[in-house]
């Protein structure tokens, strides 16, 4: 995972998707290769800056923001494609998100419990 700047993600949006304007997470798959016997997926380019101006527009928390743009990209890396799936990524992502978010109130729970 790499964290750029909005203009260079607006490049790399540029020159790899022809699109020229600012994105908030971009995956760059590596199909094929492997690290120490595992498959490497690939790198998932994101803009905390862009993050950000999303989490406050949409009166969101820019860490769940950054988690939800991270599990975006993970999912592009395993093949799914939000654009021509009729929305199964998009249902699989909320999915990933709300058990996420779960986890982490059990896991304050469990400190709160602890003290």
């Amino acid at each position: 995972m790499v964290f750029v700047s909005a203009g260079t993600i607006r490049e790399l949006n540029s020159r790899f998707r022809g699109k020229d304007h600012e994105t908030d997470v971009l995956s760059f798959s590596y199909g094929g290769i492997w690290l120490d016997g595992r498959p490497f997926l690939g790198e998932i380019v994101l803009a905390p800056e862009v993050a950000w101006r999303q989490a406050r527009r949409w009166h969101g928390r820019p860490d769940r923001e950054i988690r939800k743009l991270l599990i975006h990209g993970i999912l592009h890396l395993m093949g799914y494609d939000h654009e021509a799936d009729a929305g199964e990524m998009n249902r699989l992502q909320r999915k990933l998100m709300r058990s996420a978010a779960l986890r982490r109130e059990r896991l304050l729970a469990g400190v709160k419990d602890a003290k």
